[in-house]
C-alpha cells in the first residue's frame, strides 16, 4: 500500500471498530490487529488512538454537516419542503453511514470538541430559526419565540433518527419516517396557538397557597 492508502485503511477499520465498542472500548492493539500491521504504523499516521478517533469524527461531522446544509439551503424551496429536505438528509446520511452516525452521535473526541452531533444540531436549529420565525410571523405567532421551537424541531428530527437506526431492521422505509416526522412538525405548526396554556385539573390553575384560616 502507498502512504494515502494505509491512512485509508487504518481510517475504515477504527471507524468500524469506534462504532461497534466506542472510542474508550478500542485499543491500538485492535485497530493494528485488524489492519494487519504493526502499532508503530498507527502512532506514525495519527500520533495515538485520540488521533485516529478525531479524524473519524472530523470526517463524518464533515459529511453530515454538509449534506443538512444544502438540504436547508435548497433554492425556491418553501418552509414545508425544507423540513423535509432537512429530515431526509439526515436519514439518509443515517442509512447510507450507520457506523458514523453512531460515532458522531454519542460524542466527540476531547481533542475536538467541537466536532460533535451537537454543534451540528446547534447549527441546523440556528438556520431554522430564520425559517420558523418567517412562519411565526405569517400567523401572527411571536417570532422571537422561534430560536424555542427551532430546538423542538431539531430535537424531534434528531432524536427520531437516533431511534430510527436501532429499528430500521423491522421494515420501516425511511421515506416513511420522514413523512411522518414532517406530518408532525408541519401540521402541528400549522395549528399553534397564540398563547398555549398547560390543562391542570379544576383548582390546580393558581399555584399561590391558601390564607391560612
Amino acid at each position: 500500500m502507498t502512504r494515502a492508502e494505509r491512512r485509508e485503511q487504518l481510517i475504515e477499520v477504527a471507524r468500524g471498530l469506534f462504532a461497534e465498542r466506542g472510542v474508550d472500548g478500542t485499543s491500538v492493539e485492535e485497530i493494528a490487529a485488524h489492519a494487519e500491521v504493526s502499532k508503530p504504523v498507527v502512532y506514525e499516521h495519527f500520533g495515538g488512538k485520540e488521533g485516529l478517533y478525531a479524524v473519524v469524527v472530523d470526517r463524518e461531522v464533515r459529511a453530515l454537516h454538509t449534506a443538512i446544509r444544502a438540504a436547508l439551503t435548497t433554492p425556491r424551496a418553501g418552509a414545508r419542503r425544507l423540513i423535509e429536505l432537512g429530515t431526509l438528509a439526515l436519514l439518509d446520511y443515517i442509512d447510507a453511514c450507520p457506523d458514523g452516525f453512531l460515532i458522531i452521535s454519542r460524542g466527540s473526541s476531547a481533542t475536538s470538541p467541537e466536532g460533535s452531533f451537537a454543534t451540528i444540531l446547534s447549527d441546523v436549529a440556528g438556520r431554522a430559526e430564520d425559517l420558523l420565525a418567517a412562519e411565526f410571523t405569517k400567523t401572527q405567532l411571536d417570532p422571537a419565540l422561534a430560536p424555542m421551537y427551532a430546538q423542538m424541531l431539531v430535537g424531534l428530527v434528531a432524536l427520531t433518527g437516533q431511534w430510527w437506526l436501532d429499528n430500521r431492521d423491522n421494515g420501516l422505509d425511511k421515506d416513511v419516517v420522514a413523512a411522518h416526522v414532517v406530518n408532525l412538525a408541519w401540521n402541528g405548526m400549522r395549528h399553534l396557538q397564540v398563547a398555549p396554556r398547560l390543562e391542570r385539573p379544576r383548582g390546580q390553575d393558581d399555584p399561590s397557597p391558601e390564607p391560612a384560616g
